[in-house]
């Protein structure tokens, strides 16, 4: 492959082949990636750049190819262009595959018609199927118009596109044609994608002739075999199911090669027969059942760095991405991409945004800045809470085996959790609610021992639960400081799309008004304005789906410190009950 200094060392000398097209990128060929050489082929190019897709014109109409002079225009055939989905699948004939490149021009809204897609098959090709056609026969995409007799059930998520689909009971029939002829012992080359869910015996993939004359492509569970007559080629590995696996059947003499993903698989000591009938794809009986796709039918038979390059071109895989790679966009709007085009029509839109619309989206702007500050004040203060959590827990985990071990009357005793907590630590732990629901718990046990501590010792039933009613005061306390500043939140996710929506009622009322007024009843006259009425939706939406989802997230933290707390009460009490009983209760 070319380095980037080299690449643009060329693209640099090479002039720009027609000022009315606006932007172009560079293709890179690396014929490494098949590790061979091959001429006049045809390529698959995947397109998936956004900048192609806001540039072009909605149908790839613009889309041409120029070889590395500048000035060659390349025949490609566009099988599928969506702009919606951003996925085109483009073949383009390239002369020879060598280290060089070949340019993709595009933005040109006025250009002609490009030329004849068929052109982009060379004439080796006697039938290339796309199965591309929804609810009609598979066409031939070359220019001997090979069309088969019936639609094709249609497979959605083929390995290019879609693909025909087979049960095992169905078949497409290509009908006998001067092209599709073979003469016995002739040169042919079959090649096409295969997946099946389970393994059959003897599914026929491709069939043509009958007994002595039959020809088949077959899969005996999972293993590709060819059978001319009754000579059977050498069985190998099964494939594997539900993946894609491209078969290609080489015929020239008195031999056939069957290729498997671009590698010699198996040999049959056997030709072509003399056929010119009809060629069925999958069978009523012993049919195939699975998904086929790019089935191509060659007059000739390729040689094996052919066969390599259609296998690498058409996978989709790294080394298809090896094998052509496309450079960055250059001229035109190159560099700025769709999305700052987008922008730019927002604020085209907001300069005919109506006053009312203004009120709503400054409403809503109000809200964004309510919301967003209680929720960076909550995260914050969560963050302590749960760091603060965590070292009392730990100090905790020592002491609560004997609470007796704290001198409740003393206050340094209680937040130092009797000697053990440093100064650092007992700063960390004063956002803790738990510690705070510990200094409850300790300032009651302190109060009820110092009154009875000349009756007896130990807590009685009903001091304990006067404790417990102090504490899950303090958690309802707790549970008030968590949640406030939540209803902020809350009023953004109902209350922003209502205002929002109100915004757009008024500005489409407003509209409709002005136009019946004036008469003037064209899209012009109503597309800005309905367009800036929508912008307050569009920030009502803006406004209530982040605090949306801000809310549950906040939320689901504060429920776990209250279980967190609501779990604390428990074990204190217990603890408290455990080790203050009173003399008589031992």
């Amino acid at each position: 492959m070319l380095s980037s200094a080299t690449a643009g060392a060329k693209e640099e000398k090479v002039a720009w082949w027609n000022k009315e097209w606006t932007q172009r990128q560079t293709l890179t060929f690396d014929p490494s990636a098949f590790s061979g050489a091959a001429g006049d082929a045809t390529v698959l190019l995947r397109v998936s750049d956004g900048s192609v897709f806001s540039s072009a014109r909605e149908d790839g109409g613009d889309l041409r190819f120029i070889s590395s002079d500048g000035k060659t225009e390349l025949p490609h055939h566009v099988e599928r262009y969506d702009s919606l989905l951003g996925e085109a699948f483009v073949w383009v004939k390239v002369p020879e595959i060598k280290n060089d490149q070949i340019f993709l021009y595009f933005g040109n809204p006025n250009a002609p018609a490009p030329g004849k897609s068929e052109n982009a098959y060379g004439k080796t090709l006697a039938a290339v199927y796309h199965f591309s056609e929804a609810g009609s026969a598979p066409a031939d995409a070359t220019s001997n118009g090979n069309t088969a007799a019936a639609p094709a059930l249609e497979a959605d998520g083929a390995i290019i596109g879609s693909g025909a689909r087979f049960t095992g009971l169905n078949t497409v029939t290509l009908n006998a044609t001067k092209s599709l002829a073979w003469s016995a012992g002739g040169s042919a080359t079959i090649s096409m994608w295969v997946k099946f869910a389970t393994p059959q015996a003897n599914a026929v993939l491709l069939s043509r002739g009958e007994n002595a004359q039959a020809f088949k492509i077959l899969l005996d569970n999972g293993v590709p075999v060819v059978q001319s007559g009754t000579t059977r080629s050498a069985t190998g590995n099964p494939l594997a199911a539900n993946t894609w696996n491209h078969i290609a059947i080489v015929a020239k003499g008195e031999s056939l090669t069957i290729m498997v993903n671009g590698e010699p698989y198996g040999t049959a000591n056997a030709g072509l027969p003399a056929l010119d009938g009809p060629i069925f794809l999958g069978a009523v009986t012993s049919g195939f059942a699975g998904d086929i796709d790019e089935l191509n039918l060659y007059n000739t038979a390729l040689d094996p760095a052919s066969v390599k390059l259609a296998f690498v071109s058409q996978s989709g895989t790294e080394a298809a991405l090896k094998l052509l790679s496309s450079g960055a966009t250059e001229g035109g709007e190159a560099g700025g991409g769709g999305m700052w085009e987008h922008l730019r029509l927002f604020g085209d839109i907001a300069n005919n945004m109506m006053f009312d619309g203004w009120i709503a989206i400054g409403i809503c702007v109000i809200m964004i800045v309510v919301g967003w500050t209680v929720a960076i004040k909550k995260f914050v203060y969560l963050n302590m809470i749960e760091k603060g959590n965590k070292i009392f827990l730990a100090q905790w985990k020592s002491l609560s085996t004997d609470i007796t071990a704290l001198d409740h009357s003393d206050s340094a005793s209680v937040n130092s959790m009797g000697g053990v907590v440093n100064e650092e630590d007992q700063d960390l732990m004063k956002d803790s609610p738990l510690y705070h629901i510990y200094h409850i718990g300790a300032e009651e046990i302190s109060h009820r021992l110092h009154k009875m501590s000349d009756k007896q010792e130990g807590l009685p039933g009903r001091s304990i639960q006067a404790i417990r009613a102090s504490l899950d005061a303090g958690l309802v306390h707790e549970n008030h400081r968590l949640t406030d500043g939540l209803v902020y939140l809350t009023i953004s996710v109902a209350g922003g799309p209502y205002v929002g929506l109100l915004g757009t009622v008024v500005g489409v009322m407003i509209t409709f008004a002005i136009i019946a007024k004036s008469g003037e009843v064209n899209v012009n006259s109503i597309a800005p304005g309905i367009a800036s009425a929508l912008l307050a939706t569009v920030v009502g939406l803006v406004v209530a789906i982040p605090a949306l989802f801000i809310y549950s997230y906040l939320n689901g933290r504060i429920k776990n410190v209250i279980a967190s707390m609501q779990v604390f009460i428990d074990e204190f009490v217990a603890k408290m009950a455990e080790f203050y009983r009173p003399k008589n209760e031992i």
